[in-house]
């Protein structure tokens, strides 16, 4: 059961961070293609590893969603009405960079 809740939190501090990024000002990262593809939760909330991936150029998105970890912070605590809001802590994601350079490979020798 408590494996549940926690794919619960999981998802839905994802799905907040996903609209709450399209917010950020910093142009770092309001001028960037920026996609959370997860989050994982401690179970006693203390922190959160968010994973996301950048399309293009990612010239200092982690700078600059590091500077706005107060701003996210505080809106995913009102938007999820947690009890402890966790530390949030960025992580690029390049699987998705990886899977369009495999298929791109493929093509190439396919064609």
């Amino acid at each position: 059961m408590a494996g549940h809740r926690q794919d619960k939190v999981n998802n839905a501090v994802c799905l907040e961070l996903a609209a709450i990024i399209r917010e950020v000002k910093d142009p770092r990262v309001a001028h960037a293609f920026v996609s959370i593809v997860g989050a994982s939760v401690a179970p006693d909330m203390s922190d959160a590893r968010i994973f996301y991936s950048v399309l293009g150029n990612d010239e200092g998105v982690q700078k600059g969603l590091v500077s706005a970890t107060g701003f996210i912070r505080s809106e995913l605590a009102k938007r999820l009405n947690l009890r402890i809001t966790p530390k949030l802590t960025f992580i690029r994601d390049n699987n998705t960079e990886r899977a369009m350079h495999i298929s791109q490979i493929l093509k190439d020798i396919e064609g």
